[in-house]
């Protein structure tokens, strides 16, 4: 018998947040970025992106067990980052919270668009969802069936592998 999980839910974050999502960026960082990259050059490149409005704390059964910074562009919802507890992983966290911001993105007739570190092993997760090259660009509604033709799009972000490449949905 299968036991489901209680759903997830959001709450905004405060400046009293900061610690605990470095603590998640920092652990969750560590082999995906360079390793060469000094710690104190992650917290102040961490601390310079933080920002507490465009971040909410994804809470399940009262705890906190992720989170995730959002921005809102004229035609996009862009997923910045997105972390969840080393413990949770795997477990579909993240698949939810993706699947909440893409219902978001759809009502408001927005497409989402994310960065990802290429090394970053939730790539799988995103293309499962229906992300793809950073060449390419669907409608935030082009999760349904196969309805929706790709478009055109420029979503890259830097080349120097401390800014993510960008895909979108």
């Amino acid at each position: 018998m299968r036991i489901e999980a209680a759903p997830i839910a959001f709450r905004p974050a405060s400046a009293r947040d900061f610690d605990y999502c470095a603590k998640l960026y920092l652990s969750s960082m560590e082999t995906a970025t360079r390793p060469h990259l000094e710690m104190a050059a992650r917290v102040a490149g961490f601390r310079e992106r933080w920002d507490a409005q465009q971040v909410r704390i994804v809470r399940r059964d009262g705890a906190d067990i992720g989170w995730l910074q959002t921005a809102t562009t004229a035609d996009a919802l862009f997923v910045a980052q997105l972390f969840v507890e080393p413990a949770l992983r795997r477990q579909g966290v993240g698949t939810e919270v993706m699947r909440r911001i893409i219902g978001e993105a759809a009502r408001a007739g927005q497409a989402v668009t994310l960065g990802v570190v290429k090394t970053n092993p939730a790539i799988r997760l995103y293309e499962r969802l229906g992300f793809n090259d950073p060449k390419h660009h669907l409608g935030a509604d082009a999760l349904t069936p196969k309805a929706h033709p790709r478009r055109e799009g420029s979503n890259v972000v830097g080349g120097d592998g401390l800014e993510p490449p960008t895909l979108s949905v």
